[in-house]
């Protein structure tokens, strides 16, 4: 069977480690453990909404070529999922060796103790292996660091990233250093008691100061890496929540704040765009198209040259709060926007000054 690997969405946290079947030839790729309180739908509708990389299509094929399992059996993909099964997907090769090995890379490192680390990431690394990126990440650079802290395993479960933000978001991610650590810092992000709070460029002068978006996120069927947003009440994906509120305007595009109540895959990226305001260079959501301002030559160029400076979404984690653990000291951290990000802000305040030469 000809099938990619997929990831697990960044919410599936479950484990992803590479085992072989009683059945020659046959090596675990994938496996989810179905939530206790799942309502009973098709499978192939379930893992299109859960496997990344995969759409429906080729769920089916897969399911009919024998490689979906549920409980160490093959079904087909009108099989209706009940709580608790186990799903794996079987393929007759082994998977990548996705193993994090410790690599000497550079951390900005904005608070460490024995139970915590507070890293500023940059944009453009990817947060934890996965398809296609299999070293140069946080976690790898992590593991560097913590080499010689004999407590701390990277391929351990139980100790490392809380949390995950996109590869080309830039900003603040707290690491659990202890299995006590993680255990708390998980706790804290389920019972939404964190604090988060990103600053972003979005495209659009918002009618309103403040505003709240709620709406469940789930993939995006024509597009398996862009989540897409559907009503709360769909029964579809995940429920999502983000505030927002204007730092800046600039006439044709918004500096704005937002805080996450949840946090999903692409959350502030779907929702943003749902309300007709995408981020501002978010090629995966339509941000490096001129959607607001003038047809002129010179705007148009003023445009690309921005693009040009901060070549990603404008999205930056700025703060991160949270409990410490240990202490039970309320922890706050605030950070400096990249010089990307700060170029791009400024190019914007000259523009609408009239003070920008392109």
């Amino acid at each position: 069977m000809n099938i990619n690997d997929s990831d697990l969405d960044d919410d599936l946290l479950t484990g992803q480690v590479e085992e072989q079947t009683d059945t020659p030839g046959q090596y675990e790729h994938w496996r989810v453990t179905v939530d206790a309180g799942q309502q009973s739908v098709r499978i192939d509708k379930y893992l299109a909404e859960h496997m990344q990389h995969s759409s429906r299509n080729r769920i089916q094929t897969a399911a009919a070529a024998g490689c979906i399992q549920v409980n160490g059996r093959p079904v087909k993909s009108n099989y209706k999922i009940r709580p608790l099964d186990v799903i794996t997907l079987m393929l007759d090769h082994p998977k990548h060796d996705s193993s994090i090995q410790p690599e000497e890379i550079p951390l900005d490192i904005v608070y460490e103790d024995d139970d915590v680390m507070v890293v500023n990431k940059p944009a453009g690394m990817v947060v934890h292996p996965g398809a296609g990126n299999f070293n140069g990440t946080l976690i790898n650079a992590v593991a560097w660091h913590l080499r010689d802290l004999e407590s701390f395993d990277a391929n351990d479960p139980q100790v490392g990233l809380v949390h995950r933000i996109d590869k080309d978001t830039s900003g603040l991610l707290v690491v659990a250093k202890t299995p006590d650590a993680k255990t708390s810092l998980g706790k804290q992000f389920f019972n939404k008691t964190t604090h988060r709070a990103y600053n972003a460029l979005v495209w659009g002068n918002l009618s309103d100061d403040t505003g709240r978006i709620e709406g469940n996120i789930t993939r995006d069927p024509k597009d398996r890496l862009r989540m897409k947003v559907v009503a709360p009440d769909s029964g579809i994906g995940k429920p999502a929540v983000t505030h927002w509120r204007v730092l800046e305007r600039f006439g044709y595009t918004t500096l704005v704040e937002c805080v996450l109540e949840t946090g999903r895959t692409h959350q502030i990226r779907a929702h943003m765009k749902a309300i007709g305001h995408p981020l501002f260079g978010d090629e995966r959501y339509g941000g490096t198209e001129i959607l607001w301002g003038q047809r002129s030559s010179t705007y148009k160029a003023f445009v690309r040259n921005c693009l040009a400076v901060c070549p990603r979404q404008a999205l930056h984690a700025k703060t991160l709060g949270f409990v410490h653990p240990r202490t039970g000291q309320q922890m706050d951290f605030d950070s400096q926007w990249p010089a990307d990000f700060a170029a791009l802000i400024d190019k914007w305040r000259q523009y609408i000054n009239g003070k920008s030469n392109i």
